[in-house]
């Protein structure tokens, strides 16, 4: 069962947009390069989710696209479909805090 922390009850009600834009200066308040890279990694699973197996497959065999999608990433189906990565970042950021 997913934590129900009030940390994570308080993320839940932020957009898609909101959660990447947060996680997003969490990560370089930290210097968190390990989110950002596991942030590139998980764009293609989550085109993948929404159906768009060529859109994924594009993004793991082109660098350039992927850091594009990077850009975007909290707009749109996208954005949406990488809630739980924020969510989860940013729940395990607020427990070290």
């Amino acid at each position: 069962m997913p934590d129900a922390t009030p940390e994570k009850e308080n993320l839940d009600q932020l957009s898609s947009k909101e959660l990447y834009d947060r996680a997003m200066q969490t990560a370089k308040d930290e210097r968190d390069v390990g989110f950002l890279w596991e942030l590139l990694r998980a764009i293609p699973a989550a085109a993948a989710s929404l159906g768009e197996t060529d859109r994924a497959e594009f993004d793991l065999l082109h660098g350039l696209s992927l850091l594009e999608e990077f850009t975007h990433a909290g707009e749109g189906d996208l954005g949406d479909a990488l809630r739980p990565f924020y969510l989860d970042y940013l729940t395990e950021h607020a427990k070290r805090a």
